[in-house]
């Protein structure tokens, strides 16, 4: 029987060919840090911050012991940032999944008839996701290779095992991401599909058979029927998943004192992935309602109760056609999430429904519901995450936002990449809202490496501050061709920034090992981590991510701090679709009012550019202008 296990970052045979992360040298950083907060705090704090960086790489000091700590550790292990950041970033954070940290990728809008077009639509969906775990299965997925700037390396393909095997399991303190090891003979294998709040055990292997799409639409029409009746309708148990991770770890203590819901959870636990069967959801169907739906499913009275968020993969499928996919995101990068999007909906276009008019050849077993026993203190529990999840819907403020003027192929024509052109324009529209830049999040791969998954690119630059103050504060009085040199000195930096972070060079993993070392060594908490400037630039205010697809899909999450935004985009050749996220609840923020500034400000920096090309003669191209960097968007 399959047991859960802790995750091991331990590497397969086609990882360990790749070189290990590199502990960047210990200056190197602290220069890096000094020059990445410098404008975003006050003269005098800034000051003190150098001080103490100095105090800390001063020779002989704490900050050359933890470093010569950190090389030894590089030594030892595949990855030597791997578990901290696992634990920094995800297990060790309090808050509930949905909205917080689960990303959604939304798929086109279906058009089905009737229940069996949706049923149809979801039989084949899994057969997709069963070819693409067959391939996962026989390590037979092709190794991908860095595109963008420093394109060509091979990559870490260890995220892509991880989509149907992890399971996140809640505790008090800090959270598990556990994976699941086979002995001899493994249990058929089987998926959780969700109804009506109700769980369902769907068996894909019978009899050693993999089930075909018509067996499949057979025991999705079976539990539909079991769903709709009332009478033996349970509690909705999904909703515990939404809450706080340690509500729900108290609440997961109290179920597992009863043999059936252990029972249940061991069930939904070792499945391969969910299915979620979704009731429509009442509204009008534009990208923003969709995401939403994804998201958190509209609450405990919509579709909120029809989720299990601990585990990787859900597939949601609504019968009023909205579909897609909600992640827990510590096992693997939205990348893996696209890719997995992609191999599925290419495999719906690709291949007809291979619906099989003949009977199955034997009866088969009905699908099996899982059962709960809800004690008054599970109940209690219940009606605390139902209220929970309410408040977080009513919260979220979401704009899911077209831009249509012009979209990577203008960026590419002025010989800029199109990642670091819109993050400038992300810093341009918050300074706009704003009037001051503020710390910065856009996710870098390291892929490159053994392990490897990401560092952060900070992109509040000093030099994308000097461009957008010429185009807000001197919008008049600053020349067109210096706002366009500002303008590349920008790109320039947000570009070698990039290069920085994918070869392992950036300075937030490097700052987040120092500080755990300290931590194991049992040591006082240096002052360059309990400094104000550094948890004032690590409270990230805009959240950002590239996440291109080439198919018509959308990936959206919600902001990582109350006062924040998300900004994830997906730049096409003739337009830009952002996914701008905040909480209502925050009196300095508003999806709309930065929508609104982003795509003034996309506008003008194409006028900016248009203006500086018709001004400058063929011969004297980019005169005046800094020197762009090589061409290329981060991988």
């Amino acid at each position: 029987m399959p047991v859960l296990e802790p995750e091991q970052p331990k590497g397969p045979k086609d990882s360990n060919v790749l070189p290990k992360l590199p502990v960047p040298p210990l200056q190197q950083t602290l220069d890096t840090y000094l020059k990445c907060v410098e404008h975003l705090v006050s003269k005098e704090q800034f000051r003190k911050t150098k001080a103490i960086v100095e105090k800390f790489g001063a020779p002989g000091g704490v900050g050359e012991l933890l470093q010569k700590r950190l090389l030894e550790r590089r030594d030892k292990i595949d990855n030597w940032v791997y578990d901290y950041w696992l634990e920094d970033m995800y297990l060790n954070n309090r808050l509930p999944l949905p909205v917080n940290s689960s990303p959604a990728m939304v798929f086109p809008k279906q058009t089905f008839r009737d229940r069996n077009d949706m049923l149809r639509f979801a039989a084949h969906l899994i057969s997709g996701v069963l070819e693409y775990k067959a391939l996962l299965d026989g390590r037979a997925l092709p190794v991908e290779y860095a595109r963008g700037q420093l394109a060509g390396t091979p990559l870490c393909m260890e995220q892509y095992y991880r989509l149907f095997t992890s399971y996140r399991l809640p505790g008090p303190k800090q959270d598990t991401l556990v994976a699941q090891k086979s002995s001899v003979m493994p249990e058929p294998e089987h998926i959780i599909v969700a109804c009506k709040n109700q769980f369902f055990v769907l068996d894909v292997v019978i009899n050693f058979r993999r089930l075909n799409e018509t067996d499949l639409f057979t025991q999705l029409d079976k539990i539909m029927k079991m769903a709709d009746n009332a009478e033996e309708r349970l509690p909705p148990i999904g909703l515990l998943t939404s809450d706080g991770r340690t509500q729900w770890a108290e609440a997961r203590s109290s179920l597992v004192k009863d043999s059936t819901n252990r029972d249940s959870l061991d069930m939904i636990e070792r499945c391969l992935c969910l299915v979620c069967l979704d009731d429509p959801c009442g509204l009008d169907l534009k990208d923003t309602n969709r995401a939403l739906q994804m998201l958190h499913g509209g609450g405990h009275t919509k579709n909120g109760g029809n989720r299990w968020y601990d585990k990787p993969m859900q597939f949601v499928i609504g019968m009023d056609g909205v579909c897609g996919m909600v992640c827990e995101h510590s096992p693997f990068e939205g990348i893996v999430l696209v890719q997995c999007s992609e191999y599925l909906l290419k495999y719906m276009r690709g291949s007809p429904s291979k619906l099989v008019r003949a009977a199955s050849v034997t009866e088969l077993p009905a699908p099996r519901r899982l059962h709960w026993k809800c004690s008054p203190e599970v109940q209690g529990f219940l009606a605390s995450s139902a209220d929970n999840l309410q408040r977080l819907v009513r919260n979220l403020d979401m704009e899911v936002y077209t831009f249509k003027v012009y979209g990577k192929d203008f960026i590419k024509k002025q010989k800029m990449s199109p990642d670091a052109f819109i993050q400038v324009a992300l810093q341009f529209a918050f300074y706009r809202c704003n009037g001051r830049p503020v710390s910065t999040y856009e996710s870098a791969s390291i892929r490159r490496f053994r392990e490897g998954r990401v560092d952060n690119i900070r992109s509040a630059t000093a030099e994308a501050l000097a461009f957008v103050k010429s185009m807000t504060d001197g919008k008049s009085s600053v020349p067109a061709a210096e706002k366009m040199k500002k303008l590349w000195d920008a790109i320039n930096a947000q570009t070698s920034y990039t290069v920085l972070a994918i070869s392992g060079m950036a300075i937030d993993n490097h700052l987040l090992g120092l500080r755990t070392i300290a931590q194991e060594l049992k040591m006082e908490k240096p002052d360059i981590f309990t400094d104000e400037t550094y948890w004032a630039t690590n409270q990230f205010i805009l959240s950002t991510s590239q996440v291109p697809t080439t198919m018509e899909m959308f990936c959206c999450y919600g902001p990582v701090v109350p006062n924040g935004y998300g900004a994830c985009y997906n730049p096409q050749l003739d337009h830009i679709i952002f996914c701008v996220s905040s909480f209502r609840d925050s009196t300095e923020t508003c999806s709309a009012v930065f929508v609104k500034a982003l795509e003034e400000c996309l506008v003008e920096m194409r006028d900016l550019c248009n203006k500086c090309n018709a001004a400058a003669k063929p011969s004297d191209q980019k005169e005046g202008a800094a020197k762009p960097v090589k061409n290329g968007s981060k991988p």
